[in-house]
């Protein structure tokens, strides 16, 4: 039978049995699978079927069906020998129908096709999925209330009334007998019209189990309505074609002739000397575990990190007035990363050559829902790796470097985000985050323009964006050379000998200050820029007999700005993890959301006993030395937006990094032959520059 492509757009969807030998071999990992791979397309419709039977004759909604992992003591002991395979299990949330709306967590172990644990989660609402946002703008355009609204405006066809929906930062009306979301209303004056630059003035709050508008928040600005901003403001290639600069832009080519230096086998890939496993959930997107690098130094292979992934996101909008306080978006925990992940594009997306690993998830009927090519992993150029020119003789060595990127690319609502995990070949990891798509607009009344807001700009007539700020929250589960890690906070400070003393004289030394952070509220800890601080991840049992000092590695993050929002805030309640810029935590198996493992409606109050946060966990003040330990690493920008931002916005990049600090014994760069040959950009054929010419003798470089 042929999979299903129309429950949901971008998705290829399978049922149990409805798929043939070949459709399971395309999307299922060959053999066994690897403890850690994602749950296939045969896996989650047995899954569903077996929660089915065990709750019948409850009907059910599925909410995700994701892996299980396991316990990490339980995978060590497997990797290492002394224990078998892990049982495969299926972690649920499940929402009861038929007027209940009772939400429970299932774990079903498919090794022994049982439901092993059943629980009732109370006075929290899980991710609002693809499906759950499709019906705001469905049921928008056929309720009444919102069909006054607009024509109110003067619309009359509803099919050109756009309603984006997202969830609901703060509405004191309802609590938790409701699972809501907000919709965020635009207009189209034709088929390809850009709808953000038509805001209209109302916002409509839902129902998404009852599929009912409770709602229609109309914003009055001197007893008036706020006219629709009809200028249009394009941005597809049917309206800039003319504009386009052809004449002045040649193609770029990535060709490897001989073919990708990485080697994948089923999930796990190894590359220059790394090794690592890929992994991919509806919560967290791309997940890399087991990550370790060969030492020729040390003839080995050393462990780096347990698992790192991005765990959650807030987007705090800065406009106080109504509907805008509750613009406040946890893309990740809201939504799910992997639920609004591409298909990413050979050519637009991707560029080079390239392997791509699909997306398995599921939707509310317990299908399985593949995302082709939702992860892109390629190699690229890096640029210059190391250089030096001896100024006696001429003697030049040069080497490039190159990095591996695994990527994937969201959609949430109007923004788009690139996420690129990057290994470089000095021993660096490397997360970049693109920012780009389309900035959330609304509509000024004419009292407003004359009088513009200090919270946003007027990106175009009548259209104004408001400032707002990004920050993520990337969870690195390390594991330093062995488990038993500690965290130094390092802070560059002058000498604390003052001028003209013996130790100091001429006043101008200055060395690096080490801070062991020994509890969970001493690791809650913020980036100081006038002392440059960094972090650095040690394992305080093992030193470099070089340095004379632990092994590690250095947590480099100088773009992690303040959350903006007033302590006591709703939304400083909400996301205690923005307010600092690392925490770190000792481990415990599947503790891994800041916010919550449900941030939809989430008031952020303590100790909630089925939604405890970072905070929480910060609380119980166990100790983070030289023990098994995770980091929050929170980084990001605000952003105030520009003209240039719209009508769509250029890619605006931002970044953390670990860096090997006395990890290795020698420059782990050595190991990357230096560049023979130089090309000149100007000629199309590669030949020895004056650089590093073989033929001159003060030009060659050192091989």
């Amino acid at each position: 039978m042929a999979p299903d492509t129309k429950t949901i757009p971008g998705y290829t969807i399978f049922r149990e049995g409805d798929y043939d030998s070949a459709s399971a071999a395309a999307f299922t990992p060959r053999g066994v699978p690897h403890p850690l791979d994602q749950l296939s397309i045969v896996e989650i419709p047995v899954a569903a079927r077996l929660i089915r039977e065990w709750a019948s004759p409850k009907i059910l909604k599925f909410n995700c069906i994701t892996l299980r992992e396991p316990p990490k003591l339980q995978y060590a002991a497997y990797k290492q020998g002394r224990s078998g395979r892990p049982d495969r299990r299926a972690f649920a949330i499940v929402i009861e129908q038929e007027g209940s709306g009772k939400i429970f967590e299932v774990i079903v172990n498919l090794t022994k096709s049982k439901v092993e644990d059943w629980k009732e989660v109370k006075d929290v609402m899980p991710t609002l999925t693809l499906e759950d946002l499709d019906l705001m703008e469905r049921i928008s355009r056929k309720d009444p209330k919102v069909i006054e609204a607009c024509r109110g405006l003067g619309i009359i066809d509803m099919s050109k009334v756009f309603i984006d929906g997202w969830a609901i930062g703060v509405d004191e009306r309802w609590g938790f007998e409701r699972r809501l979301q907000q919709g965020l209303a635009y207009y189209r004056n034709h088929e390809l019209d850009n709808q953000y630059a038509h805001p209209l003035d109302f916002t409509v709050i839902a129902d998404t189990e009852r599929q009912e508008v409770l709602s229609v928040d109309i914003r009055y600005v001197n007893g008036e309505r706020t006219t629709i901003p009809l200028d249009e403001h394009q941005y597809l290639p049917e309206f800039i074609g003319d504009g386009y600069r052809h004449d002045r832009l040649k193609p770029i080519d990535i060709t490897q002739p001989q073919g990708v230096s990485f080697r994948i086998h089923g999930n796990e890939l190894s590359w220059a000397g790394y090794k690592m496993h890929i992994g991919f959930n509806y919560r967290e997107g791309i997940v890399i575990s087991d990550v370790r690098m060969y030492d020729p130094y040390e003839n080995r292979d050393r462990a780096l990190y347990n698992r790192i992934s991005v765990a959650e996101m807030v987007v705090p909008y800065g406009c106080p007035d109504t509907p805008h306080h509750k613009k406040h978006a946890f893309d990740l925990g809201e939504y799910g990363s992997g639920y609004m992940t591409n298909s990413l594009k050979l050519g637009c997306d991707c560029k080079g050559a390239i392997y791509y690993m699909d997306g398995v998830l599921c939707t509310g009927k317990g299908e399985a829902a593949v995302i082709k090519n939702a992860i892109c992993i390629h190699e690229e150029d890096n640029g210059l790796l190391y250089k030096h020119t001896d100024c006696r003789d001429g003697t030049v060595v040069s080497a490039r470097d190159r990095k591996l990127i695994i990527s994937q690319i969201i959609t949430a609502a109007n923004y788009e985000y690139g996420f690129y995990h990057t290994f470089t070949l000095d021993g660096t990891y490397k997360l970049e985050v693109k920012l780009t798509g389309m900035l959330n607009t609304y509509c000024m009344h004419p009292s407003e323009q004359a009088a513009p807001s200090p919270y946003g700009t007027e990106v175009a007539p009548a259209v104004i964006a408001q400032n707002h700020q990004h920050i993520f929250s990337l969870r690195v589960d390390p594991e330093v050379d062995g488990c038993e890690n500690t965290v130094l906070q390092s802070d560059a400070v002058e000498s604390k000998h003052p001028l003209g003393s013996p130790e100091n004289f001429y006043g101008n030394g200055f060395y690096c200050e080490k801070t062991p952070l020994r509890t969970a509220l001493e690791g809650a800890t913020n980036y100081n820029h006038e002392t440059s601080r960094s972090w650095d991840i040690i394992n305080p049992n093992k030193l470099n007999p070089v340095s004379k000092k632990p092994v590690g590695f250095k947590i480099v993050n100088n773009a992690c700005p303040s959350l903006l929002a007033k302590p006591g805030s709703v939304v400083w309640k909400r996301a205690a993890f923005a307010r600092k810029s690392l925490w770190v935590l000792p481990y415990k198996d599947y503790e891994l959301f800041p916010a919550g493992d449900y941030v939809c409606q989430s008031t952020g109050e303590k100790n909630h006993p089925d939604n405890l946060t970072i905070q929480d966990w910060a609380n119980r003040n166990e100790r983070i030395e030289n023990t098994d330990i995770v980091c929050y690493i929170q980084f990001g920008l605000t952003h105030f937006p520009r003209t240039e931002d719209f009508p769509i916005m250029p890619a605006e990049p931002v970044s953390v990094m670990l860096r090997a600090s006395n990890f290795f014994q020698r420059n782990p760069a050595l190991w990357v032959p230096p560049s023979a040959i130089c090309v000149d950009s100007i000629s199309q054929n590669a030949f020895p520059s004056n650089c590093c010419s073989a033929d001159e003798p003060k030009g060659h470089s050192r091989l």
